[in-house]
This record gives C-alpha cells, structure tokens and sequence, in this order.
C-alpha cells in the first residue's frame, strides 16, 4: 500500500512540475516529510531524484515542440550549477529543522507570487517571437535558484519560471519548458552531495521516480492545452497549506533551543 501511495503522489507531483516548470519537489518534499514522516534529510535528496526523473520525462516533449528555448537554458545554467554546489555545501550546515522554515517560507513566497504578481505581457502568436531581456538579472537570479535547489529540493524553478516570465520577458509557456530542460542539470548536482553522505535511500526514491515519469509524460502533454493561470491559482491554495504546515513543523524544532 505505502509502494502504491508512493507512486501516486509522484505522479501527481511529476504531472504538476511538468506543467509548471517546477520539477514537482515543492509538492514531494511536504508531502514525504508530513505524509509519510520521512526525515527531511532523506525526503530532499529523493525528491532532487525525481526532479531529475521529471526533466528528463519532459524536457524530450518540449524540445519535440519546439516550447524550451535551448540557448536561453544554457546561458542560466551554468550559474544554476554554481548556485547548487554552494546550497549543497551550506545545507550540511544547517539544521533539518531550520531547513523545514525556509522551506516554508519560500513555499509562501511561490504562493504569494503565484496569487498576486500580474500576469506577464500578452504572448506572441508564435512562442519563437520574443527576445529574452535582462541578462544579468537571470543570471543572478539562477544561481540564487540554484542554491534553493540543493538547499530546499525543489528543483529551482518555481523561482526560474517567473524569473524568466517576469524579469527576462520569455512566454509563459517557454519559461516553464526551459525550466523544466534545466532543472534536470540543476538536480543532479544538488544530489549528489546528499547521496555522498548516504541520505539517498533507493527503496523510497525507486517508486516515487516511477510515478514522476508517467505524471511528466501525461503533464507535459497537457501543458500545451491547459490555462496556465487557472494551474496556478489552484496550486497557489495548495501551497499556502503546506507553508503552514512546513513552518509549524519546522518551529517545533526551533522553539526548545530558541527558549534555552
């Protein structure tokens, strides 16, 4: 039964991070650590595995259609990589519980984004008419996304999306299937650090990986059809849950040693 329940909400994490670009580790991680009671330390690294997993799935898709801007992907993610190698060193210093906080605070962080910012400008009729602006700034913000992947295991792009939508001026769509090429990359070099010090358990990750790859085939079919502001306004009261949730969970901890 747990194998099944495993599997399911990969696949439904695979089929949301397909979508929206963000690797599905955001909805794992709360989902290992509150649903299965998964120590962070394991639940991150697993959920880095299926990042991997879901780009793979849905990056091949989204070249297939021409959606992922290839040039732009690997003009970011180079400082994505160099962002992860720091997360990953920075996250052995912190506490699980202390990591449980910021996760929870960047996830109100991607909800608030998701409900509040204004949707970017219209889309060109064809998703090659446009030229990616601000440069520096998504460098920047890449490797900041690329520490947030090692440290809080999601991947990196609920912040690259809108980083590219919003600040480089790149169609909603084409962010969201550029993100989904890099985070692969991204997630690999995050794991890695977490499987050296044995936090990689396979008998978790092997089923969780089997329902991310079928959830990102059918997401990233879906993708192309689906109103995207519709997604992420639905995913938006879903995440305010599991701010909740990852930041009591993580102050549990952090108030014994706060009030010594």
């Amino acid at each position: 039964m747990t194998v099944l329940l495993l599997i399911a909400v990969g696949a439904l994490a695979g089929t949301l991070g397909a979508m929206l670009g963000i690797g599905g580790g955001i909805v794992l991680v709360p989902a290992l650590v509150l649903g299965f009671d998964i120590p962070l330390e394991q639940a991150i690294p697993a959920s880095l595995m299926c990042v991997v997993a879901s780009s793979c799935s849905a990056a091949a898709g989204y070249v297939h259609k021409h959606l992922s801007d290839i040039r732009l992907g690997l003009s970011l993610e180079l400082a994505t990589v160099l962002g992860a190698i720091a997360g990953g060193m920075v996250a052995a210093m912190v506490a699980p519980a202390m990591v449980a906080v910021v996760f929870g605070l960047f996830t109100l962080y991607v909800a608030l984004q998701m409900l509040l910012l204004r949707s970017p400008r219209q889309e060109p009729a064809a998703m090659d008419d446009y030229a990616p602006a601000n440069y520096p700034l998504g460098i920047s913000g890449s490797f900041v996304a690329g520490g947030l992947s090692s440290l809080l295991g999601v991947g990196g792009g609920p912040l690259k999306v809108p980083l590219m939508a919003y600040g480089m001026h790149v169609p909603f769509k084409v962010a969201s299937a550029t993100s989904n090429l890099m985070i692969g990359v991204t997630g690999a070099a995050s794991v890695a650090a977490y499987a050296l010090r044995g936090h990689l358990k396979l008998a978790l990750v092997s089923p969780l990986v089997v329902g991310v790859l079928g959830g990102a085939y059918v997401g990233s079919r879906l993708m192309p059809r689906v109103p995207t502001a519709v997604l992420k306004r639905l995913f938006a009261v879903v995440l305010l849950v599991v701010a909740g949730q990852m930041l009591w969970k993580g102050g549990e901890g952090l108030w014994p040693s706060i009030l010594k």
